[in-house]
């Protein structure tokens, strides 16, 4: 409950306020060129802090600074990481990986002895990336050559350093972080889950660890990271040893769905953290309800602790409720939805599907110039893009050169995706791979093209001249695009498609929110 609004009619007005708030605030923010995120003086925010797909935060205290990091899969360049003052309003800092390494999952942000690390897993094995700023630049990873997923960093008070893994083992790293100097040992064997509650499987996940008074802290995920609603879960446990034996806290589990109606599904992935004033929150990751194709959706929580060492959610804590903001002063973020950052670099809000290859692409002001790659949009490597709403318009300006084609779509994996797209001629649909001409000899070269997403039912558009719209007979549902249906942990996002010989410049991208 929130502090003199008695009653749950109260409760649910306070919820309708507060998003409708946020959506226009955030309406605001990306109908402008430069927005800014301006927190409200309600007091109190909604989750997700990170609507979209942002799945396995880890946040990195730093002095009043907050730095998040994700998993970032195939999406090159990889691991950007974010900035804040306030822990509600977040402006990209940059990506950290330019070198393709695979898939890659789950990270740990750390700093360690005036020094930044990403520990990663990818292509079957632990990397390592460093930096002396978090800004970068960042070293390329270093191979750990050890098995596993998930790695969590710790340090005991005598500076002895080690990794955590998902298998509740551990090894032990060298002084600099860079290597791995013992042998692999299990120390942690989870909290038992009854066997009458529905989850996709124990599958024991994202340990992150930190020493609190006498203790060290682990805490991890358990139950499946997506399948049913009430399968992930928040798991802690704590032990005098960063290397056990471990405790499980009587707490367990702090936080899982209570069912299938709950906003918030298969809630887990914890980072537990003591903010700039003392305060203490967890950052986690939840799906949406009927919006699973968004992906992992990044949330706040907070924290208390009890007399006896354990730290639990308040009381009557609801995640999909309004949430008394952290007291640390509020923080003005300003960035842009263009291609080009003011460095010259792409903006890091957009990535490439597989490797990131410098020389395909070039920046102009507000447009980009890709070369066509592929013969068929799976193999396009598209420029991707997070949509952050259940409803939105995105349209781009798009001029092609040789025999390439451009498109706009909304795009999943290599084995599914939905779009319109344009030679020089024609207007064409690509409707879950099935491609065919919609308009013939409709164009000289350049198009406008949009998609109108209205909760998973998606119209398709072009235009000659940028205001007449001329909607395609093919519309698209959507709902499925996730990955309890196509595997691959990924999201739905809006995708610039250059393929074929030639080249496609596209220009004047715009994203708008609907109500």
């Amino acid at each position: 409950m929130i502090p003199g609004i008695p009653g749950q009619n109260k409760i649910l007005y306070m919820k309708r306020r507060f998003l409708f708030l946020i959506i226009s605030v955030t309406s605001l923010i990306l109908n402008a060129q430069q927005p800014e995120t301006d927190a409200s003086e309600s007091g109190f925010f909604m989750n997700p802090i990170f609507a979209g797909d942002y799945p396995d935060p880890s946040i990195l205290v730093d002095g009043d600074d907050y730095y998040v990091v994700n998993s970032s899969f195939e999406y090159y360049p990889g691991l950007t990481v974010w900035h804040s003052k306030d822990l509600i309003n977040w402006a990209p800092v940059g990506s950290a990986l330019t070198k393709y390494t695979g898939s890659v999952w789950a990270p740990d942000l750390v700093k360690y002895n005036n020094r930044y690390y990403i520990y990663f897993p990818a292509n079957n094995s632990n990397y390592v990336i460093t930096a002396d700023s978090v800004k970068g630049p960042w070293s390329d990873p270093v191979d750990l050559k050890v098995g596993y997923i998930d790695p969590g960093h710790v340090a005991d008070d005598d500076g002895n350093r080690y990794l955590y893994f998902s298998s509740g083992a551990s090894v032990p790293l060298s002084g600099d972080g860079l290597s791995v100097v013992g042998d692999l040992r299990h120390s942690y064997d989870g909290w038992p889950v009854p066997r009458d509650w529905t989850i996709e499987c124990f599958c024991m996940e994202g340990p992150k660890l930190f020493k609190h008074g006498d203790y060290y802290y682990l805490t991890v995920a358990e139950g499946g990271t997506a399948g049913p609603a009430t399968g992930h879960m928040v798991i802690s446990a704590r032990s005098r040893s960063p290397l056990g034996p471990w405790e499980n806290s009587p707490f367990n589990p702090l936080i899982r769905a209570h069912n299938d109606t709950d906003q918030w599904c298969s809630v887990g992935h914890a980072t537990v953290f003591e903010d700039a004033s003392g305060s203490w929150w967890m950052i986690l990751h939840g799906y949406e309800r009927g919006h699973y194709n968004m992906g992992r959706q990044t949330l706040l929580a907070p924290l208390v602790w009890t007399d006896d060492g354990w730290f639990k959610l308040p009381d009557g804590f609801e995640i999909d409720a309004p949430i008394k903001k952290p007291d640390i002063t509020p923080y003005n973020v300003s960035y842009s939805y263009n291609f080009c950052t003011g460095d010259n670099t792409l903006n890091p809000l957009w990535k490439f599907f597989g490797e990131f290859d410098t020389l395909r692409f070039t920046l102009e002001n507000d447009a980009i110039v890709v070369n066509g790659k592929g013969s068929s949009l799976a193999g396009s490597s598209p420029l991707l893009f997070i949509p952050t709403d259940h409803s939105y318009t995105a349209q781009v300006e798009v001029e092609t050169e040789g025999e390439a084609v451009g498109g706009l779509v909304l795009f999943y994996s290599q084995k599914a995706f939905s779009g319109i797209l344009a030679d020089n001629n024609d207007i064409l649909t690509n409707l879950r791979g099935w491609q065919f001409v919609a308009e013939e000899n409709v164009l000289d070269g350049h198009v406008f093209l949009m998609l109108k997403n209205i909760d998973n039912i998606v119209g398709l558009y072009y235009s000659t001249d940028g205001e007449k719209w001329i909607k395609s007979e093919t519309s698209l549902e959507v709902s499925g695009y996730h990955h309890n249906a196509l595997n691959d942990f990924l999201s739905l996002r809006i995708g610039l498609v250059s393929m074929g010989k030639g080249s496609v410049r596209f220009s004047n991208f715009k994203y708008e929110p609907l109500e």
